[in-house]
């Protein structure tokens, strides 16, 4: 895949709410999710003062990522961890408070077209789905090694789908006949096993199983869980987070991270709020900001995004 045709979401207004903390020389910027490294040129073009430290868990993308960022190399530091080490790999490379860090959350433009990759259903292919290809379960290991309710409980907690348990149930009979390999199967059970009125509405059917299993894969949610607040411990004063999620579960952790410091931490009858415990962020866009119909028609991907940002206004202790 060519980066040239690889299309960040939202990339001018994330460049916006970024370059008021990155004027200063020296300014840090962690792209917690580099991908292909679109959201990150974009920010180094238009703010010659900063150095991106930028991490993926997918060599392969960081790979492509090099290659992109070529003419920025001194201003770019590429790390192959998993952005809940966020704060670990600041630390090992002498950085302390950083002046922002972005998620682009969800999965990349390389993962979704490759193929071999196994996140799309739209086509046949291994249902691979780890976001690091090197580690860890395939989609595959669970759906031929979970119980019917364990399966059920991720289609209901990671996808919302309300046909979890029937999903469930006949994944289990079907693999007693044949374990899964590939996508295509799977898809047609979950149409099977789903109402026709049902199918009818809300997407293509297989969509929600597909990202409840992608999910479990890369232990996405808990791994969010932990990163965000490590994020807003390393901001500096003035430093800004900007998050990007495509999906309500990812959205809800991130209006969840940024409310708990975006409000004084005191009981609610307190007349008078001391000093220390001030609300550490300032909100910086109301609400969830979507992608203009321009923009989705320019970038379908951008259809889903939801984007939350905020600054820090006060150092803690």
């Amino acid at each position: 895949m060519s980066t040239a045709h690889h299309v960040p979401v939202l990339v001018d207004r994330v460049v916006a709410l970024f370059g008021p903390a990155l004027i200063r020389p020296g300014s840090v910027l962690v792209d917690a999710t580099l991908g292909l490294g679109g959201h990150a040129e974009a920010l180094l073009r238009s703010c010659p003062e900063a150095h991106v430290v930028g991490l993926d868990r997918d060599s392969e993308a960081l790979s492509m990522a090099r290659a992109r960022l070529q003419d920025f190399a001194e201003r770019v530091t590429v790390v192959h961890a998993v952005f809940d080490r966020l704060g670990e790999v600041l630390s090992g490379l002498g950085y302390g408070p950083v002046n922002g860090v972005l998620f682009d959350l969800g999965v990349s433009s390389l993962q979704i077209d490759v193929r071999v990759r196994g996140f799309a259903y739209a086509e046949d292919a291994p249902l691979d789905m780890r976001m690091d290809a090197a580690t860890g379960q395939t989609a595959a290991d669970i759906l031929n090694s979970y119980s019917s309710k364990d399966l059920a409980r991720i289609l209901r907690a990671y996808g919302e789908e309300r046909f979890a348990r029937r999903i469930a149930d006949s994944i289990v009979r079907e693999r007693a006949r044949a374990p899964f390999e590939t996508s295509a199967r799977l898809v047609e059970l979950i149409r099977d096993s789903i109402p026709a009125p049902a199918r009818r509405s809300g997407g293509h059917p297989a969509k929600r199983t597909f990202q409840a299993l992608r999910i479990e894969v890369n232990d996405e949610l808990a791994v969010l869980r932990r990163a965000l607040p490590a994020a807003i411990d390393r901001l500096a004063v003035g430093g800004r987070l900007v998050i990007l999620s495509y999906h309500s579960l990812e959205d809800r952790l991130a209006k969840q991270a940024i409310r708990a410091r975006a409000l004084p931490n005191v009981p609610e009858d307190l007349p008078v709020v001391p000093a220390d415990r001030e609300p550490e962020l300032r909100v910086l866009v109301r609400g969830a900001e979507r992608a203009s119909v321009q923009e989705i028609a320019a970038n379908p991907r951008a259809a889903s995004v939801r984007l939350r940002a905020a600054e820090r206004i006060r150092e803690v202790a």
